[in-house]
């Protein structure tokens, strides 16, 4: 298997792509989800990435309906719903499926890069989907939408943190802090 900044993916319009265009940045890859209780995370999410993209870093945004069809709009209605309810600009991507049969080779790449993720201490999402039987199949699965990798400049996984940590969370901000060197 290739790096993962190999893996062919789609902008949200549609237009070919591949994390290569961001090469030699520090990335951060999060599932999205429109209707979701961690979709305020966007705001988050967009400044983390106005406070550190003039550093070499960039949030790319994956759109995916796997979790509680929390997802359930076009790619054109996801890019309206993000650039009016929380003025996003970092990158969008078409939406993508994380998990199951028809998993995109992205999230396999990244996963099998990073088969752990760092959990919010304290944070009650896990139990609470265990409980609800909504949790993931297995340790390594993305556990719900908000579930954060961070890729180094050389196109490795150096992090994955739970969906409950949010990008302001001492840890991503000194993973990324380290990463960006």
């Amino acid at each position: 298997m290739g790096k993962v900044t190999d893996i062919a993916v789609n902008k949200i319009d549609g237009s070919p792509s591949s994390l290569g265009e961001y090469d030699g940045d520090v990335l951060l890859v999060v599932n999205v989800a429109s209707a979701c209780g961690l979709t305020p995370q966007y705001e988050a999410l967009e400044k983390t990435y106005q406070t550190y993209r003039d550093r070499g870093f960039v949030v790319l945004g994956f759109p995916a309906n796997n979790f509680g069809a929390q997802e359930p709009g076009t790619d054109e209605e996801i890019q309206d719903f993000c650039t009016t309810k929380f003025s996003v600009e970092f990158p969008m991507f078409s939406k993508i499926s994380v998990k199951g049969d028809d998993q995109h080779p992205l999230y396999s790449a990244l996963i099998e890069e990073q088969p752990a993720r760092t959990e919010l201490e304290g944070g009650g999402l896990k139990g609470m989907l265990e409980k609800n039987n909504l949790g993931p199949d297995n340790d390594t699965d993305v556990m719900w939408n908000f579930e954060k990798f961070l890729v180094g400049r050389d196109g490795s996984v150096i992090g994955r943190f739970a969906p409950d940590m949010t990008p302001e969370d001492p840890t991503v901000v000194a993973a990324i802090e380290a990463a960006l060197g």
